[in-house]
């Protein structure tokens, strides 16, 4: 008999073969002092292959304290989420980021008079991923989360997701009826048949829940009200993993509060919502003063019958308790205040904090300002940099190419002349810098080429051709996706096997195509910046860089840098780069990388160290987190979202979905992917058999209730057990015969 295994908490193990080499041993003593020394900032300047995670593993171990890693992108979390994982295997290891897989924010533009309304596609197994990450945060001192910006956004308040947790201890007494109303205060949904994660079940004397963050169930027998037994069990196979003896379960929303705070929320939301009124019709604007009142209003009507409306993260100032301005509670806030920080490619990741706030702000106040939100909307935000770093403790940059904020050099993040220069760096003053060049490998980094362009094509399939008969892979950057995907056709019409990766394809589809990749599927990858940072991709010898003197952002001294370190882990590693003329970030990032080089070949002669390839196991943690949609015989019930106007097909975004993102989100370009484009179809049409089986149960409910001729007020009743009770489809058919008698009168 034991405590739940999420709840049980040991010392950071690093589980590595190897020792520190190279310049490792020095980093990580460096960093390790620093943190002890209550150094605030600290950067590690390691180039590519240096073992970078090992080192930020190895001060984790030597430290012992709960670790943030935040990183720009999901793909790279993702890898980094699957490195720690390996280095330790018996602590909570979480990802946490963004469960859109598809996000369209709430905005209206004014010009056009087009609102245009929030649209979501939810990845549950994020989902599940995100709940576990603050289950363990509070339940657990060995986590370390490797999280992407979203970390910096509202999530519900530590302090109410703690407090609401229901507690299970067997020999003590409980009653069923008690424990299934507190559940649903804690936004588990009951249901009568399968259990999915955030539901429960009550079977005579058997309690079972499935946890948001967990893949097994629970099961509580009680005889009388006496709690008898606990045992986990697999959902699945029905089968016992363990006995337990006692049980926490935290909410199954990460944005969860009390009944007594929603009902003060209703009345600050009220109020304000008079104030709002009075300020346009004082204007003379009727529109936005009638459109505030009905949306509000229905929003208050959804939060007194379920506790929850959509778009509730608008209102979260007043279930927070916060005063205007005042930051929102973050992952940050589930952090202990001597928690450690590593910031992954911080001359990238570091811009990105900076920049969230301003945006979110600009599409807010349009919302405000004609009347689709309350002024409390405003409040629902990222956080500031200089929140940020008000939470952060401990922070340890990381990046092949520091910017001059992580070297100490300027108190501005962004060289945006509107920069402010930050409130924790009065002064500029030098921050501690430890450079990590020697590679534990003895790999130096690649020899550069320079190439004319008017050849490029044809002289890159050559280079492919000789690198595939070795077995190896190449990666090739272009300018435009246009480009990257005529590229991609053009070779596998000649029969190579080539894929491209851009911001358009799905997130877990970027990372099965990188594991197909070294796995041999694919022999060449073409994209355009996703092919940066980061990637750590041994078996591939080649990068070719097209168009290399075309001066921006895509060709800055700091991303051929990182586009050249991708060669970096292999002996044979090379970059082409095909350019006309040598413009001064090309001369830059190849002085950089000679200088590299030669202190590479000078230790290892000195050492007497041959260079040798760098070895990985091929792992995925897509695996983890991808989703079997096509599998799932209840897809498109999970889609069906209750708003006011009924229930409405939201999160499987069907076929129009793809059609918004491209419309909206990529401004008129295509934003569909060949890789997934089966698996799109699939889902669509397995969607829309489901929903079209929904219309036709609604219809036959519907004339049945007509025929019985119930009264208004009989029919509200009816929906709220409807409601309660998850029959969607009676809900529905109430619902619209409630529209059709308030028209009629």
């Amino acid at each position: 008999m034991k405590k739940s295994s999420i709840q049980s908490t040991k010392p950071f193990r690093l589980a590595s073969p190897y020792k520190p080499a190279g310049d490792q041993g020095k980093v990580i003593d460096f960093v390790s002092e620093g943190i002890q020394s209550k150094q605030p900032e600290q950067t590690i300047q390691g180039v590519t292959g240096s073992g970078k995670t090992y080192m930020m593993a190895s001060v984790v171990e030597k430290i012992q304290k709960p670790t943030l890693v935040i990183a720009h992108n999901k793909t790279l979390a993702a890898q980094l989420a699957e490195e720690f994982k390996r280095f330790f295997p018996d602590n909570a290891v979480h990802y946490f980021v963004s469960y859109y897989d598809y996000y369209q924010p709430e905005s209206y533009i004014p010009r056009s008079d087009t609102y245009i309304e929030k649209q979501t596609q939810i990845n549950e197994e994020i989902d599940r991923l995100r709940n576990a990450t603050t289950q363990a945060l509070l339940t657990r001192k060995d986590v370390l989360i490797v999280a992407s910006v979203s970390c910096i956004y509202g999530i519900g308040d530590p302090e109410d997701f703690k407090s609401l947790r229901v507690e299970f201890e067997v020999g003590q007494e409980y009653k069923l009826d008690r424990l299934a109303r507190r559940l649903v205060d804690l936004q588990f949904l009951r249901t009568n048949m399968d259990l999915s994660r955030g539901m429960f079940r009550i079977r005579g004397d058997l309690l079972e829940l499935m946890p948001s963050g967990e893949d097994v169930g629970y099961r509580f027998s009680f005889f009388g009200n006496k709690l008898e037994a606990i045992e986990s069990f697999d959902p699945v196979t029905n089968h016992i993993l363990e006995k337990m003896q006692s049980y926490t379960a935290y909410p199954a929303k990460q944005y969860v509060t009390t009944q007594e705070k929603i009902n003060n929320a209703i009345t600050d939301i009220e109020e304000d919502l008079v104030k709002q009124v009075e300020h346009f019709e004082k204007q003379g604007l009727l529109l936005p003063a009638d459109r505030i009142r009905q949306r509000t209003m229905n929003d208050i009507e959804m939060l007194q019958m379920l506790g929850y409306c959509s778009g509730i993260e608008n209102y979260s100032i007043y279930f927070d308790g916060r005063s205007d301005g005042e930051p929102p509670s973050t992952l940050l806030d589930y952090f202990p205040a001597d928690s450690l920080t590593f910031i992954d490619e911080s001359h990238i990741t570091l811009p990105q904090i900076a920049a969230m706030y301003n945006g979110d702000r600009s599409r807010k106040n349009t919302l405000v300002q004609y009347g689709f939100r309350l002024p409390s909307a405003l409040n629902n935000r990222p956080l500031k940099i200089d929140e940020f770093f008000e939470k952060v403790n401990n922070a340890v940059y990381v990046s092949a190419t520091p910017g001059d904020f992580e070297l100490g050099k300027t108190a501005k993040i962004s060289k945006n002349k509107d920069a402010i220069a930050l409130k924790h760096r009065k002064n500029v003053s030098s921050v501690p810098v430890v450079e990590a060049v020697i590679r534990p490998t003895g790999l130096l980094d690649p020899q550069v080429v320079l190439k004319p362009v008017s050849n490029q094509v044809d002289d890159v399939l050559e280079q492919v051709r000789a690198r595939v008969a070795k077995g190896q892979r190449v990666l090739i950057t272009t300018l435009t996706k246009k480009f990257a995907e005529e590229m991609d056709i053009y070779f596998k019409q000649i029969n190579v096997k080539s894929a491209y990766i851009h911001s358009d394809v799905d997130t877990l589809d970027r990372l099965d195509i990188l594991s197909d990749l070294r796995r041999g599927k694919y022999d060449v990858l073409i994209g355009i910046n996703l092919l940066r940072e980061g990637l750590d991709l041994p078996e591939v010898s080649l990068v070719a860089i097209f168009d290399a003197d075309k001066e921006g952002f895509l060709r800055s001294k700091t991303s051929l840098i990182q586009i050249i370190g991708r060669a970096a882990r292999h002996t044979e590693g090379t970059v082409i780069m095909y350019a006309d003329t040598i413009t001064r970030s090309m001369k830059q990032a190849i002085d950089e990388t000679d200088r590299r080089r030669q202190l590479q070949l000078e230790y290892n002669t000195t050492h007497g160290i041959i260079p040798q390839n760098t070895k990985r196991e091929l792992a995925n943690i897509a695996d983890e987190v991808r989703e079997e949609v096509e599998k799932d015989e209840n897809y498109g019930k999970r889609g069906a979202r209750y708003t006011s106007d009924g229930w409405v097909e939201e999160n499987n975004a069907l076929d129009g979905a793809m059609e918004i993102e491209s419309r909206f989100s990529r401004k008129g370009k295509s934003g569909k992917s060949i890789h997934n484009q089966q698996r799109r179809q699939t889902q669509s049409q397995q969607g829309k058999q489901v929903f079209d089986q929904f219309d036709v149960e609604v219809r036959t409910i519907k004339e049945d209730l007509i025929q019985k001729s119930y009264t208004y007020g009989e029919l509200k009743e009816r929906l709220q057990i409807a409601v309660d009770a998850m029959h969607f489809e009676e809900a529905s058919a109430i619902s619209e015969i409630l529209a059709e008698r308030s028209q009629a009168d």
